[in-house]
């Protein structure tokens, strides 16, 4: 598995980018801007929030080596997969004020990001997957504080807009590599060429990144095959 891909790239940088970018647009709302529907089915803004701050219990318990402890408190709650625990990490913060859940997040992400720095980018840390370089897996934090942001409508600039899809889909190419994906990548003029068994699209930079992480709409017309292993971020 080659890193060749995420050449240039620090973890840490987009890492504390994409969440300034999503604490900045979470300090401007008011009201019914936190009731509005996200991208994620059946979630408000409010309910990404809580999502965003309830995984912190994961992230947490990677960096104190104690993903036995948060197995225990899932199966003290009921929770017994992922869709499980995000959904209890929604619910169980719906009746809070909304400034708390925002205060929790800040404090707890702020706390994860700079165990991570800390860690620096060759340093190991525990996962549910057995454990990963520190570096690795922050740029997975990054690319899911970024699908966050756009699920509920965090603003990008014209500017920022074609290096930030870039990054993203450079994450997107290492992770199908990281999981021996039969999926063939190729960079065109303008986008991506992505085939599979005799199947082929051309997608464009930001339609390939959507599709990496199950984004795309409905009527999309990308075959469901290519969409299913594009998925790898999801």
């Amino acid at each position: 598995m080659s890193t060749d891909v995420l050449r240039g790239l620090d973890p840490f940088d987009l890492f504390d980018a994409e969440a300034a970018r999503l604490d900045a647009f979470f300090s401007g709302l008011t009201g019914a801007g936190w009731d509005r529907p996200s991208r994620c089915d059946g979630w408000s803004v409010r309910d990404v929030l809580a999502h965003l701050a309830g995984e912190e219990l994961y992230n947490h318990a990677c960096l104190d080596d104690d993903l036995d402890g948060l197995y225990a408190l899932m199966e003290k709650e009921g929770v017994h997969d992922l869709a499980d625990f995000n959904e209890w990490c929604v619910r169980t913060r719906r009746d809070l004020p909304v400034a708390d859940v925002l205060a929790e997040w800040r404090r707890e992400n702020g706390d994860t990001r700079r165990r991570m720095r800390e860690l620096g980018p060759d340093g190991s840390l525990t996962t549910m997957a057995g454990p990963y370089p520190a570096g690795l897996q922050t740029l997975h934090y990054a690319s899911e504080f970024a699908t966050h942001g756009d699920d509920i409508g965090v603003p990008v600039t014209a500017g920022e807009e074609p290096a930030r899809t870039d990054r993203r889909a450079r994450i997107a190419i290492f992770a199908l590599d990281e999981r021996d994906s039969p999926l063939h990548v190729e960079e065109i003029h303008g986008g991506f060429l992505v085939r599979l068994d005799g199947l082929a699209a051309d997608l464009s930079p930001a339609d390939f990144v959507d599709a990496t992480v199950s984004r795309l709409p409905p009527d999309h017309s990308l075959d469901s095959a290519l969409r299913a292993e594009l998925a790898v971020l999801a």
